[in-house]
């Protein structure tokens, strides 16, 4: 097995860097937008990446702008919470009332954190999403 250390992994063309096997399969790629903010209160980005703002829309339901857009709205959201008395039972997912078309958005993603026992939405604490996709 073969490692190799760079300070900076930069693609050929515009494009993000791919990840092969020996076969020259695609196997992974690096995630686009990550995020971590709190969700309570005034609601700030702790750290990020791809991000240009967090938007508060009420009652546990944010919006992430994004500081590149995607080539399209057909991108993976994954998101995770701590800190709140109920984390446990806590989902953060694509916002659950609208339509896939006005969640995903090519420059946002709206979301939300709902409290899975009751299906109410709750603000949380400290929320982490992170996209994969094409940009």
């Amino acid at each position: 097995m073969s490692t190799l250390a760079v300070a900076t992994i930069k693609s050929a063309s515009s494009a993000a860097p791919v990840f092969q096997n020996t076969s020259g399969t695609e196997i992974g790629q690096l995630a686009k937008v990550w995020c971590c903010f709190s969700g309570t209160g005034t609601v700030a980005i702790q750290d990020s990446f791809n991000t240009s703002s967090i938007t508060d829309q009420g009652t546990g339901e944010y919006k992430i702008n994004y500081s590149s857009n995607f080539s399209n709205s057909n991108y993976c959201i994954q998101g995770g919470v701590i800190g709140t008395s109920n984390a446990d039972s806590v989902v953060a997912s694509a916002k659950n009332g609208g339509t896939p078309s006005a969640d995903r958005l090519v420059g946002a993603t709206q979301f939300e954190c709902r409290y899975a026992p009751s299906n109410s939405l709750i603000d949380c604490d400290r929320v982490s999403i992170v996209v994969f996709g094409q940009n």
